[in-house]
Order: C-alpha cells, then sequence, then structure tokens
C-alpha cells in the first residue's frame, strides 16, 4: 500500500437460509451480520421492508445514509476547529432518494444532509455555514458517490 492509502476489511455473513435456502425469492431471508475485527458489536443488516427484509434491522440504504452524515459530520468538525469555529452540538437527519430502474435494480438519484449545528457564540454563525462546502470537499465518502449530496444546515448558538 502507498502512503496516503487506508485499507478497509468487513465481513458479511448471511443468516437467512431457512431451510429452503434461495429455490424461490420468497424463500429465504435477509437477514445477515457485519463484522469488523476489533469492533465489539456487530450490525445487525436486512434488506428494507419493501424488498421482504426485516425493518428492525438496518439496511444498506440506511447504512450509506448514516456513512454520508458521519463523514460529513467528522470532516466539519476537523475544518470547524481550523477556523476557529466551536462546535458544541451537532445532529443531523439525512435523507435520501433510491429509484428502482425497472430491471431489478437502482441507484440513489440524490441524498441530503440536514445538519444542526450550535456554536459557542453569535459571531461564529456565518462562518458556521460557509464552512459546509469546504467539510463536504473533505469527505471521502460523499466523494466516492456518484449521486449529488445536498446540504440543508441549521447553525444556532449555544443557549
Amino acid at each position: 500500500m502507498r502512503l496516503g492509502e487506508h485499507a478497509y476489511t468487513v465481513e458479511v455473513e448471511w443468516t437467512g437460509a431457512r431451510a429452503a435456502g434461495t429455490t424461490s425469492y420468497r424463500s429465504y431471508g435477509r437477514d445477515h451480520v457485519v463484522r469488523a475485527a476489533g469492533k465489539a458489536h456487530e450490525l445487525e443488516g436486512s434488506s428494507d421492508r419493501v424488498f421482504h427484509g426485516d425493518a428492525e434491522r438496518w439496511n444498506p440504504e440506511e447504512l450509506l445514509l448514516a456513512a454520508l452524515g458521519q463523514c460529513h459530520m467528522l470532516s466539519y468538525l476537523h475544518v470547524a476547529t481550523l477556523h476557529g469555529v466551536v462546535v458544541t452540538a451537532y445532529t443531523d437527519a439525512p435523507t435520501g432518494v433510491m429509484v428502482e430502474d425497472g430491471r431489478g435494480g437502482g441507484s440513489f438519484r440524490e441524498a441530503t444532509l440536514r445538519p444542526r449545528v450550535v456554536v459557542a457564540d453569535a459571531s461564529m454563525l456565518a462562518l458556521a455555514h460557509e464552512i459546509h462546502a469546504e467539510a463536504s470537499a473533505k469527505c471521502f465518502i460523499a466523494a466516492s458517490v456518484a449521486f449529488p449530496v445536498h446540504h440543508e444546515s441549521v447553525e444556532v448558538v449555544a443557549d
């Protein structure tokens, strides 16, 4: 591996074989687990309920949105420190639109991040808003997807 390259490894295990396996589209479960070395917990996954999955488990589409939201937040917090913006709280509620292609597949058309950033002082509000663009440019996940990632941020002053 070259300097600046980082490798990641996870394990995905299908746990939904049931008795019949994949003898038909409805014969098998979509349940699976995602593990990574050194992680205390595994993620319980499935497909979206509309695709015969378990709604109580994480689906890949939700995990993609979570990755986008996490990456932007972490990039944002880094950029905030570089610019002297003191962030005291941060939440996000990412949404996305996936469109089926009629051939059994599909893709995300877009995602929208909705960060709510709390800053320490009113003098930081304008800059806190502006640095979302820089954070987005630094987000590895957003730079890796083939659809637009929009930002509808709200910045407020801590009580």
